[in-house]
């Protein structure tokens, strides 16, 4: 589990697979010491650390989540969001991420409000899940829905000076994929509703008018 704060941000080293399995490596400095094994959140995504030499870190991936996720248009060199997983007692600065990335989103364009720097992003699959003032996730960042079009699948959100220039959103230019991850309640929330069974509507009767007191 993480809450979304960037704590460093790494440099891609290289990517390989034999067959579906493969490992991404990357250059990334953390004060305290990392152990094998442990969760750390690659640009939103959820990968365990199995190696490491000096600086030099490395993650297994599946093909599968190279594929679903916007990693598999990052070059040798590309900046990338890391955050370790929460450890029971740490503050929630952001929101809950699982680190499980629900889709990618397409950035339409990117524009100022002021000393705000805001994105404009395009996902239709995922907007359900989405509601102004909620929460979501962007290449691993928490932030604030600002505006939710249901209808064109676009949405907004603003970034303070301190998140940009301490992100990798930083690099980012329009035409561009994002990782997106939507906040955990509003999809467990939907799930209920579109599964929980729902009792028939009684019929209304002349009575039942009556006892109601409209005839």
């Amino acid at each position: 589990m993480f809450t979304g704060l960037i704590q460093q941000v790494g440099r891609l080293a290289r990517i390989e697979f034999s067959g579906e399995a493969g490992r991404l490596w990357l250059n990334a400095s953390f004060p305290d010491p990392l152990q094998p094994g442990e969760s750390i959140a690659v640009n939103g995504a959820c990968l365990t650390l199995v190696e490491q030499r000096g600086q030099l870190l490395a993650f297994d991936i599946l093909r599968e989540t190279f594929a679903r996720t916007a990693l598999a248009d990052k070059a040798p060199g590309a900046p990338l969001n890391l955050e370790r997983a929460l450890r029971l007692g740490d503050p929630l600065g952001g929101h809950l991420v699982s680190g499980h990335v629900d889709g990618t989103g397409d950035l339409v364009a990117i524009s100022s409000a002021g000393r705000d720097t805001v994105l404009d992003i395009a996902c239709k699959p995922l907007i359900a899940d989405m509601v102004p003032k909620g929460s979501i996730a962007i290449d691993g960042v928490s932030l604030t829905l600002v505006n939710v079009d249901h209808t064109t699948g676009r949405f907004t959100v603003h970034i303070i000076p301190h998140t940009w220039q301490h992100t990798a959103l930083a690099s980012l230019s329009p035409g561009q994929r994002v990782n997106l991850e939507t906040d955990m309640m509003a999809k467990y929330v939907r799930a209920t509703l579109q599964t929980a069974p729902h009792p028939p509507a009684p019929a209304i009767t002349w009575q039942h008018l009556q006892d109601a007191g409209f005839i």
